[in-house]
C-alpha cells in the first residue's frame, strides 16, 4: 500500500500566542475511520481548519476515532477539548504524557494560569506499540528529549515518518536540507533528545512529516547527519 495515498498532511495556520504559527497534522486511514495526529492550540481555529482539509479528502470531522499525541505542549494538544466536544474521539498519548495532558501536573513550558483545558486519555502508548493503517501498521517509537514523553511515528511499509517535534523542516532551500534537529529553546533536554534523534537514523525512513514545517523528502541519511553534527 503506497503511504502516501492514506496519511494525508494537513497544514494549517493559526493563532498562537498572538502570533500566526504554521504547523501540520497529520491523518491516516484505517478501517475503522481516521487516526488524527495532533491537534493544535485551543481558541486558534485548528479543529475548523482541520474538518476544511478532511472534507476536501470526502471525510468529516467525526471519522477521527483516535487522536495520538506526539507530546503535550499547547500547541499540540491544546485544542484536543474542542476536538472531542464535535466527535467520539479516544485519545492516547505517551504514559510520561498523560499527566500533563489530564491536568494533574502543570505543561512543563507553561503555567497553571494559561495552560489548556485538560482531557482524558483513554489510552497510554509505550515504545513498539502497532496500530493497524491502510498504509500498513505503525509503530511508536519513543524519542523522549523535547519532553519527557514524546513519540515520533513509523511507517515501515511506507519508509515515512511522522516526527512530532522530534525534528524540525525549517533549513534553507527545498530539499532535505530543510530536514533539522529539534529547537534547543524549546526542549528542556537536548542531550536526550539528540539521542531520540540517532534512534530515528536507525529506521527504515525515506521521507520525513514534521510539525513544525510539513514534509520533507529526506530520510534516515539526513536524519544520522543531523544527530552526528550536532553533537559535535
Amino acid at each position: 500500500m503506497d503511504a502516501d495515498a492514506v496519511v494525508h498532511a494537513l497544514p494549517i495556520t493559526v493563532d498562537y500566542g498572538g502570533q500566526d504559527l504554521a504547523i501540520t497534522p497529520a491523518v491516516v486511514e484505517t478501517e475503522r475511520g481516521l487516526v488524527l495526529f495532533d491537534v493544535g492550540p485551543a481558541e486558534s481555529g485548528a479543529v475548523d481548519a482541520i474538518e476544511t482539509h478532511l472534507r476536501a479528502l470526502e471525510y468529516e470531522l467525526t471519522d477521527i476515532w483516535l487522536v495520538i499525541l506526539t507530546h503535550h505542549d499547547g500547541d499540540h494538544a491544546g485544542a484536543l477539548e474542542t476536538l472531542l466536544d464535535r466527535t467520539d474521539a479516544m485519545v492516547a498519548a505517551h504514559r510520561e504524557e498523560t499527566p500533563y495532558v489530564t491536568g494533574e501536573r502543570d505543561p512543563i513550558k507553561g503555567s497553571g494560569d494559561d495552560r489548556y483545558p485538560p482531557v482524558s486519555v483513554d489510552i497510554e502508548l509505550v515504545g513498539g506499540v502497532c496500530v493497524p493503517t491502510l498504509a500498513g501498521p505503525f509503530e511508536v517509537v519513543e524519542t523522549p528529549g523535547h519532553s519527557t514523553g514524546h513519540i515520533s511515528i513509523h511507517f515501515p511499509d511506507g519508509e515515512l515518518l511522522v516526527a512530532g517535534d522530534a525534528l524540525v523542516a525549517d533549513g534553507p532551500g527545498d530539499g532535505a536540507d530543510r530536514l533539522a534537529g529539534p529547537k534547543p529553546e524549546f526542549t528542556p533536554k537536548m542531550e536526550r533528545a539528540l539521542e531520540s534523534v540517532a534512534t530515528l537514523a536507525d529506521l527504515d525512513v525515506t521521507h520525513t512529516l514534521c510539525y513544525h514545517g510539513g514534509y520533507v523528502p529526506a530520510g534516515a541519511d539526513r536524519i544520522r547527519e543531523i544527530a552526528e553534527s550536532d553533537r559535535h
